[in-house]
C-alpha cells in the first residue's frame, strides 16, 4: 500500500468512527429509548444524500476534570447543509450519545459557522435538540457558547426561517435558542423542555413533579405554547418539520413557495351561504369555512393544541401561499384573551418578516373579560396583536363573517390598520357592542320606567330590533368605506384570492427608525 492508500484508509476509517458518534453501546442505549441518534435523524430529514457535513474532525479543547482522556471527533454536534424538497437548508443535530450531548466551545463554534452561513446564503436553520445542557467541566466557555448561539438566533431572526426540533432534554439556558426560533417541535414523552428541573423545583417550592408534567410536549403545546407542535414520535416529528419547511419562504427577500394547484379560482361553495347560525349564540366550525376557500381543502395548522379559540396556519390559495389567521367560534364563542393574542401576534409577525401575505376570518364578539385576564395583562397582550396587524406590510385581506365587536373589531386587521382589502358576509354584525349590551346601554331608562314586566320585553325587543336594523350590520361599514363590499359567502374564495392577486405587487413605506418598541 503507497502512503497515499495508506492515508485514504486511515481517514475512511476516521470517518466511520466520527459516523458513530459515543459508539455502538451509546447507540444502542439511544435506541432503548425509543430515540433515534442524531445522523439518523438528518438522514430522515434530508433529501436522499443531499447531506454535506462540517466540522466532523473538530474536537473539545476542555484539560479538566478527565476530559483530555477523550476527545472524539465532531464533538456532540453533527453540522452541515443539505436540501429538503430539493431547497437548500442549513441543520445541526446534537448527538446525545457523546458525552450527553452536552454543549462545549467547539460545540457552539460549530453551530455558529452553520447559522452564519445560513444567513450569508440566504436558507433556513434547522437545530434539531438533544442535549444535557452546558458541558460543566468547561465552565464560562460553555456558557459563552450558549450565548454566541442566542446571539446568532437573534441576528437571523426575520432573515432566515428557523426551525428547532427537542427531540430529547433541553434544559436550562439550553431552551433560549429554541425560544428565539420561529417554530418548535417537540416529542411526547421522550423530550422536554424545562429552565428549572423537577430536583430544583422540588427543593425550592416543595412540588412534587416529574419532568413530563413540568416541561413535556403535551404540557408546551397547550399550557405554555412553548412548542408549536406536540408530535407522537420522532419519525412524526421530522415529517411534520418536512412539511412546515415547503410552505416558508428561503429568506426574507423571497416569497413563499407556490404550488400547482387543480382547484379552479372561481370555485364557489354554496355551503358557506348557510353555515352562519340564525341564532347569533349558536357556533359553528371555522375549520370548515377555511377548507371551503383554500386550495385542495389543504390546511396546515400551527399551534392548534393552544389557545384554540383562534386558529392559525399555512395554506394556498390559487397557488399562493398564504398565512390564515381565524377566530374559532366553537371555541370560548372565538373570544380574544391573553392566550389567543399572542399566539396570533407571533404568527402575524412572522407572516410579514417572510413576506407571507394574511388572510384574516372574523367573528369575534370582543376580549374575554375578568380579573384573570386583566391580572394576567389582557390589555398589553391583546395590545401585541394590534400591533403586528399595525406594523404588517404584506398583503392583507380580512373577511368578517359574523360577529365584529368593539375593540376586537379594531384588533382583528381592520381597515384602519392598514388593511388592504376588507370584505364583509350579509350576516356580519361590525358595531361597538351586540343588540343586547346596546339596548342596557341606550334604553335602560325607557324600559325601567315600564313597571309592567311583559311591556318592558317588548321595549327591549322592538329596541334590539332597531339596533340591529341602523347598527348590528355590514353595511353601516361599508357606507362609510371601512370594508370595500358585502359579499356573497359562496364567492369568498374567488373574491380572496383576486384580491391577492391585484396585491401581490403591494409596497409601502413605513417611517425610519432603528426598531419599534412592540408592546412585550
Amino acid at each position: 500500500m503507497s502512503i497515499q492508500e495508506d492515508k485514504i484508509a486511515k481517514l475512511v476509517d476516521r470517518r466511520a468512527a466520527a459516523r458513530l458518534g459515543g459508539g455502538p453501546k451509546r447507540i444502542e442505549a439511544q435506541h432503548a429509548k425509543n430515540k433515534l441518534t442524531a445522523r439518523e435523524r438528518l438522514e430522515l430529514l434530508l433529501d436522499k444524500d443531499s447531506f454535506e457535513e462540517f466540522d466532523m474532525f473538530v474536537q473539545h479543547r476542555c484539560t479538566n476534570f478527565g476530559m483530555e482522556a477523550t476527545h472524539p471527533d465532531g464533538d456532540g454536534v453533527v453540522t452541515g447543509h443539505g436540501t429538503i424538497g430539493g431547497r437548500p437548508v442549513f441543520v445541526y443535530a446534537q448527538d446525545f450519545t457523546v458525552s450527553g450531548g452536552s454543549l462545549s466551545k467547539t460545540m457552539s463554534e460549530k453551530i455558529c459557522k452553520v447559522m452564519d452561513m445560513a444567513v450569508r446564503a440566504g436558507a433556513p436553520v434547522i437545530g434539531l435538540n438533544d442535549s444535557g445542557g452546558a458541558r460543566i467541566q468547561e465552565g464560562i466557555d460553555a456558557l459563552a457558547g450558549y450565548g454566541e448561539i442566542f446571539e446568532r438566533n437573534i441576528l437571523a431572526s426575520g432573515v432566515v426561517p428557523q426551525i428547532s426540533g427537542i427531540f430529547g432534554p433541553c434544559a436550562g439556558g439550553a431552551v433560549y435558542s429554541p425560544a428565539l426560533t420561529d417554530f418548535t417541535l417537540m416529542v411526547k414523552n421522550t423530550s422536554y423542555m424545562f429552565l428549572t428541573g423537577p430536583a430544583v423545583v422540588k427543593s425550592v417550592t416543595g412540588e412534587d413533579v416529574t419532568s413530563e408534567e413540568l416541561g413535556g410536549a403535551a404540557v408546551h403545546a397547550t399550557k405554555s405554547g412553548v412548542a408549536d407542535f406536540a408530535a407522537e414520535n420522532e419519525q412524526e416529528g421530522i415529517e411534520t418539520i418536512k412539511k412546515l419547511f415547503s410552505y416558508l419562504p428561503q429568506n426574507n427577500m423571497e416569497t413563499a413557495p407556490e404550488r400547482e394547484t387543480s382547484d379552479p379560482v372561481s370555485r364557489v361553495s354554496d355551503v358557506l351561504n348557510s353555515i352562519i347560525p340564525d341564532n347569533p349564540n349558536k357556533s359553528y366550525d371555522m375549520y370548515d369555512v377555511i377548507a371551503e376557500i383554500v386550495d385542495d381543502r389543504d390546511f396546515f395548522e400551527i399551534h392548534r393544541d393552544f389557545a384554540r379559540n383562534i386558529i392559525v396556519g399555512f395554506a394556498h390559495m390559487g397557488g399562493r401561499g398564504v398565512g390564515i389567521v381565524a377566530n374559532q367560534p366553537k371555541m370560548l364563542a372565538g373570544v380574544l384573551d391573553i392566550n389567543a393574542s399572542r399566539k396570533a401576534a407571533r404568527f402575524v409577525r412572522f407572516c410579514d418578516a417572510f413576506n407571507i401575505p394574511l388572510v384574516t376570518l372574523v367573528d369575534v364578539p370582543g376580549f374575554l373579560p375578568g380579573t384573570q385576564q386583566e391580572y394576567g395583562a389582557v390589555i398589553q397582550n391583546g395590545a401585541k396583536l394590534l400591533y403586528a396587524y399595525g406594523e404588517a406590510t404584506v398583503p392583507k385581506v380580512t373577511v368578517t363573517l359574523r360577529k365584529a365587536y368593539g375593540g376586537a373589531h379594531i384588533v382583528m386587521s381592520c381597515k384602519q390598520l392598514r388593511g388592504d382589502v376588507n370584505y364583509a358576509w350579509p350576516t356580519a354584525q361590525i358595531a361597538v357592542m351586540g343588540a343586547d349590551g346596546a339596548v342596557n346601554v341606550l334604553y335602560s331608562k325607557a324600559v325601567n320606567a315600564e313597571t309592567d314586566p311583559a311591556k318592558q320585553e317588548q321595549i327591549r325587543a322592538e329596541k334590539k330590533a332597531e339596533y340591529e336594523e341602523l347598527f348590528n350590520n355590514p353595511y353601516q361599514a361599508a357606507q362609510k368605506g371601512y370594508i370595500e363590499d358585502v359579499i356573497e359567502p359562496r364567492n369568498t374564495r374567488f373574491r380572496v384570492i383576486r384580491a391577492l392577486c391585484t396585491l401581490e405587487g403591494k409596497r409601502q413605506d413605513v417611517p425610519a427608525k432603528k426598531h419599534d418598541n412592540l408592546p412585550l
